[in-house]
């Protein structure tokens, strides 16, 4: 499995830049966060997986598609930045991969969340942005939830998962959380 095939089968269950425009009628500019929220989330926590990941920013590749963390980091998830700081109004999206050729990565575990987890974002500026689970979904790449995912309010947590495909060296499905703000 070549690391180009891993990065067109994990992307092919992202929404494309351009999708996500169109759902939202944004441009890149006002998609971006705001300067009164400069910060960005450096680290995820979710305590009952008894996981801490560090993250790192995410745009669009050249080709479009949203970028997504580098195999040679697999603990590492990343945040989408054109997507809302955590913490802020709108919605947040973090991408991490469910395993490597060789070992199990960041989200992994991610299947295992429950609804009312507490899912907690340290950002740079020292605040703690914290999300409770709504519900955790399975579903086919092809049925991809776009603007459930990349516009509606709340924290979205995207993997792989589901059947692994030998054959096309994929996973079939999406393992999606969706997680609303709790007020601090």
């Amino acid at each position: 499995m070549a690391d180009s095939k891993w990065v067109k089968i994990a992307a092919a269950g992202f929404v494309t830049g351009a999708i996500m425009f169109a759902l939202t009628g944004r441009d890149r500019e006002a998609a971006a966060p705001s300067v009164a929220s400069a910060a960005v989330p450096k680290r995820l926590d979710i305590p009952s997986l008894n996981m801490k990941a560090p993250l790192m920013k995410l745009g669009l590749a050249g080709d479009g598609e949203v970028e997504l963390p580098p195999f040679e980091k697999p603990l590492t998830a990343g945040w989408y930045d054109q997507s809302v700081v955590p913490g802020e109004s709108g919605a947040s999206v973090i991408i991490g991969h469910v395993d490597t050729k060789t070992a199990p990565a960041v989200f992994y575990r991610l299947r295992e969340v429950r609804k009312g987890a507490v899912v907690k974002v340290l950002r740079s500026d020292g605040k703690v942005a914290q999300y409770k689970v709504d519900s955790v979904e399975q579903v086919a790449k092809d049925r991809f939830p776009s603007e459930r995912v990349y516009v509606e309010d709340g924290l979205r947590l995207v993997t792989c998962g589901g059947v692994f495909d030998r054959k096309t060296h994929e996973y079939l499905d999406n393992i999606i959380v969706y997680a609303s703000r709790l007020k601090t």
